[in-house]
């Protein structure tokens, strides 16, 4: 197995370990590992361009660790006893999103066979602001920085939420009127 995908996997275990952090009302912890967990995002992608070792596996695995994680972080400091935490209306906000291009995915795939994924620059810059608004939220529990402090970040990650969701949409369209199979 690619060294790639080896780090992609050792992200998806960091997972648990960031739940247990937040469980356990100790955002310090849980920011130091979901930090980790960027830098070995990062990390895998820049090895396996620069080593020649893009696989197909890791090009399932990557987004799936990459949602898990983002997904986990939401849903779990949502549901946490930390003192900052997101609203409910930008958890369904982002879930909602991602189901969206799930089911929009899977409609393309079973009506036309097949599926071209490409991650779009709205989509790289929801990511970047969704992680940003979960860094700055586990900051704001270890620095006692007041709520509305964070809510910039939380505005514009939710307008490329939107953003990034419409994009998607015009995409999928495109693959659906698009007649070559």
């Amino acid at each position: 197995m690619e060294i790639a995908n080896q780090i992609t996997i050792l992200r998806i275990f960091m997972i648990p370990i960031f739940i247990i952090f937040l469980g356990y009302n100790q955002p310090l912890y849980a920011l130091i590992v979901f930090l980790i967990a960027g830098i070995t995002d990062a990390l895998d992608g820049f090895l396996a361009r620069k080593l020649n070792q893009v696989t197909t596996i890791g090009k399932i695995l990557d987004p799936i660790a990459d949602k898990a994680l983002l997904l986990s972080a939401f849903i779990f400091i949502y549901n946490s006893n930390l003192d900052v935490k997101f609203p409910f209306w930008y958890i369904v906000i982002v879930i909602s999103r991602d189901l969206y291009i799930l089911v929009g995915s899977l409609i393309i795939y079973l009506l036309k066979g097949h599926i071209d994924i490409k991650p779009s620059i709205l989509g790289k810059a929801t990511t970047f602001f969704q992680i940003l608004s979960v860094i700055t939220v586990l900051i704001a529990n270890i620095t006692f920085v007041p709520f509305e402090a964070i809510y910039g970040v939380i505005y514009i990650a939710t307008i490329f939420t939107f953003a990034s969701a419409i994009g998607y949409t015009y995409e999928g369209i495109r693959q659906l009127t698009n007649n070559e199979t």
